[in-house]
């Protein structure tokens, strides 16, 4: 939108024409003409258009799905470059490629014009030496939290109200992300189930913030995004986005035409000989990546995000896909977004896989990418349910050297848990998953989980059993903190926040929020934090970890230039002895005890489940009881 009204550039070089179609509020519509160029963008300028105003594009042509072509004017689509989408996409036979042809407008959402915010306030450029994570979904955070005004509960707003805000100041985190915040709507086959796409992995404007987390779906979703993003900053802290380029809402061959589908099919998407879908990414379709034309929309959307509303960083959900040519992965194909002047001064954050041919890629990306350390999870978990030595926790300590080899130790983006999987409690509460609720026979989510239930499968009131959970989840975010890396907290797991065993819950809304009533790991994480901000190693690259193993327990010491660390773990059911390094020590954390204190010299007795850490003293060492 221009002072002088509305200016439309629509792609679509298959299509014969393509109609801006201008909605009124009691729903009457007038189609106005765009002017096909020779680059096959549609052109058109219209100066009775305002902010509010709700439109849609029709386009006509070619309809021959063997060849990936599906124009058809009854198809009302969303602008893939709209600021603001209004509405619901429910589903419709007469929305998919095989079914009856009738006007879809009644059954899709409208693209909103709006006039640009005002940008937020620079943010605080935490260096990633000093970052720690907290993931979260913008509506579970809050939808239950007592002290969130309930007209903002659920909201960008709410995310950055002061309860919020004190919140994360207390647990010493310095940077929020978001789950998928661009606008998503649910899949048909959710719908059918009577479910949505909570998480919102299921994208359909690349440049919209979801309507549904703003108060209102009238426009005001940009201006609430870049609200929320300034009082963070005004906090000193970040906000990093979960983006999904890599596929659309829009499936595969039998999912919805809403957008990009009706538009220009073969240029948004990857398709085979036959006007099939390549499928990388589990969901049907592939972004086309390799094409020009779809990076330099990525990169616009990106900058928008960035500069427009002000956000720190990106998290890219399956980012090979990303670094795909033809078919292979290769990081000098991602040079389209690391070398952007705007996006390179952003943090960068990939999810190093994705389902395509040689698709896991941890350790593969540039020096400019964090990578998700599914080898520090896994190796962790297994640790702390008494499966891996003492040689894999001293790599993993280490930042990871054997997958980052060449590259800072910042590399590894450390997790124990994160949106996919197990919650902290449910890692510690079950040896299986229990997804039965998603509708799906429990045959969807991982099967790998390395997870144990402490002794019984599922809720309890065994004293003991809850106690070894309490322990091991404590020492689980212990052992998160005081690692090389940059560390990356679940939302909700400082609460105690199970899901009932499920560890894909993704249709699922108010099983997903979080419950206020109880906070057993906020002091601990904030603990833990303070430890991990006083001494240097964290902040200066590369540190030596020392582990011994003791046939189960394990004893460790960090150690960079005149910084040292010393830990002591016993991932078994009963206290343990083991040797500190040689030296007086003064305990900083007791992962089963936060109130313990006190210094050390010698042995030292160990709790169950328990990670202690020690920092050097010079005063008279006294015996632990």
């Amino acid at each position: 939108m221009t002072g002088e009204g509305l200016e439309a550039a629509v792609p679509a070089p298959n299509a014969d024409s393509v109609e801006l179609c201008l909605f009124e509020a009691d729903g009457s519509e007038t189609r106005l003409a765009l002017v096909k160029g020779d680059d096959g963008v549609h052109r058109g300028s219209f100066s009775h258009a305002r902010a509010g105003q709700m439109y849609g594009l029709r386009a006509s042509g070619p309809w021959a799905p063997h060849a990936g072509l599906w124009h058809d004017p009854s198809l009302l689509l969303v602008d893939p470059f709209a600021r603001a989408i209004a509405g619901r996409f429910v589903d419709h036979p007469s929305v998919h490629h095989d079914g009856p042809r009738r006007d879809t407008a009644a059954f899709v959402p409208r693209s909103v014009v709006v006039e640009s915010p005002p940008p937020p306030r620079t943010g605080p450029s935490i260096p990633w030496s000093e970052t720690v994570i907290y993931e979260t979904h913008v509506r579970g955070l809050t939808m239950r939290h007592p002290d969130v005004d309930p007209l903002l509960r659920g909201t960008y707003l709410g995310v950055s109200s002061p309860p919020m805000v004190a919140h994360f100041r207390r647990l010493g985190v310095t940077t929020v992300e978001l789950m998928p915040v661009a606008h998503h709507v649910s899949e048909p086959a959710l719908q059918a189930r009577g479910m949505s796409n909570y998480w919102g992995y299921s994208t359909l404007a690349w440049w919209a913030p979801h309507a549904g987390y703003a108060t209102a779906d009238d426009g005001r979703q940009g201006a609430e995004f870049a609200e929320m993003v300034d009082q963070l900053h005004a906090a000193g802290l970040e906000v990093i986005v979960d983006v999904v380029f890599n596929h659309t809402v829009e499936g595969g061959l039998l999912g919805p035409i809403l957008s990009m589908k009706g538009l220009d099919n073969p240029g948004w998407y990857r398709l085979d000989s036959s006007g099939g879908y390549v499928d990388w990414t589990g969901t049907g379709n592939t972004i086309d990546t390799a094409n020009p034309a779809v990076r330099e929309a990525i990169v616009g959307a990106l900058r928008w995000w960035a500069e427009g509303l002000g956000v720190d960083g990106f998290r890219f959900d399956l980012g090979v896909t990303l670094g795909r040519g033809e078919e292979q992965f290769d990081p000098e194909q991602l040079a389209w977004l690391t070398t952007d002047p705007v996006i390179s001064t952003r943090k960068l954050i990939t999810e190093p896989w994705d389902l395509g041919p040689d698709g896991y890629r941890l350790g593969g990306f540039g020096g400019e990418w964090r990578e998700w350390n599914a080898r520090f999870r896994d190796d962790v978990r297994d640790f702390w349910r008494g499966r891996s030595g003492a040689e894999t926790m001293s790599v993993r300590l280490s930042g990871s050297p054997d997958v980052f080899a060449d590259r800072s130790p910042e590399s590894s983006l450390n997790l124990i848990t994160a949106h996919d999987g197990f919650t902290l409690a449910d890692l510690v509460s079950y040896d299986l998953k229990h997804n039965e609720a998603n509708g799906e026979n429990n045959h969807d989510g991982h099967n790998d989980n390395r997870s144990w239930n402490s002794g019984v499968e599922g809720p309890t009131d065994d004293a003991g059993i809850l106690e070894i959970r309490r322990r091991r989840s404590s020492a689980l975010l212990a052992t998160l903190l005081s690692a090389a890396g940059v560390p990356m907290l679940l939302g909700g797991d400082e609460l105690g926040r199970s899901q009932g065993g499920n560890n894909n819950a993704y249709p699922l809304d108010e099983p997903n929020w979080y419950d206020w009533s109880q906070t057993p790991y906020i002091e601990l994480i904030a603990r833990a934090v303070a430890v991990r901000r006083s001494h240097p190693m964290f902040a200066g690259g590369a540190f030596k970890a020392s582990v011994t193993y003791h046939g189960g327990p394990a004893t460790i010491e960090l150690s960079q230039d005149d910084d040292r660390l010393a830990g002591a773990a016993n991932p078994t059911t009963e206290p343990r002895r083991l040797p500190l390094p040689a030296g007086n020590w003064t305990l900083e954390l007791d992962s089963s005890d936060t109130t313990a204190t006190g210094s050390f010299e010698g042995d030292v007795i160990v709790p169950a489940w328990s990670l202690l850490l020690f920092r050097p003293t010079r005063s008279r060492a006294q015996p632990m009881m």
